[in-house]
């Protein structure tokens, strides 16, 4: 994998978390309120975190492939 694929990539994992965060702030404002939250949280973390994992995962590769050529 390139830099420029590896950066690709991270941008599309960050609109991914970007597209959830409107789930997160539903349950935090039906929390406040004593409703049954709309979505799961626990199911809703989970694929925020691997979203996360994964990013972080090809952050750490970043100086890798740089030292490397890869770019």
């Amino acid at each position: 994998m390139t830099t420029f694929e590896a950066l690709h990539k991270i941008g599309m994992l960050k609109s991914q978390l970007a597209a959830s965060d409107y789930k997160v702030i539903k349950i935090v404002e039906y929390k406040a309120v004593n409703k049954k939250a709309p979505y799961d949280i626990n199911e809703i973390h989970a694929e925020r975190q691997a979203l996360r994992d994964e990013i972080n995962e090809l952050e750490e590769l970043m100086p890798t492939f740089e030292e490397g050529g890869l770019c």
